[in-house]
């Protein structure tokens, strides 16, 4: 089961560097642009996170010496950023163009993404 979550946790870090890298990439760029690899790093976090709460919730059930319950709340305001990331993208990523404020905001909120995982 620990070799499942880690690869599970693997992806689901590979698709937040994907958010990143793919949002970072048009800062030299204007107009600005959302790229279709930003949506799929992020559908990858999102399918990810399930599987990795759902393997910790396993893992606590079994063992709950070892592995701590998952902090739900941690996980409830990660996802409720990752969802407004993702309607944000799709509803923009069909746009030649996007406005700095949109990409600003989903740069931002995948940055406090980042700072919430490290943190709480």
């Amino acid at each position: 089961m620990t070799l499942a979550r880690n690869i599970f946790l693997l992806l689901h870090v590979i698709g937040f560097i994907g958010i990143i890298g793919a949002l970072l990439s048009q800062i030299p760029k204007n107009p600005k642009r959302i790229l279709g690899g930003a949506m799929h790093s992020a559908l990858l976090s999102l399918i990810s996170g399930f599987a990795l709460i759902g393997i910790r919730s396993s893992l606590h059930a079994s063992d709950p010496a070892n592995w701590d319950a998952p902090d739900h709340t941690k996980v409830g305001i990660k996802l409720i950023f990752l969802i407004v990331i993702l309607v944000l993208g799709y509803k923009n990523v069909k746009k030649p163009f996007v406005s700095t404020k949109i990409w600003a905001t989903m740069v931002g909120l995948a940055l406090v993404n980042l700072v919430i995982a490290m943190t709480l």
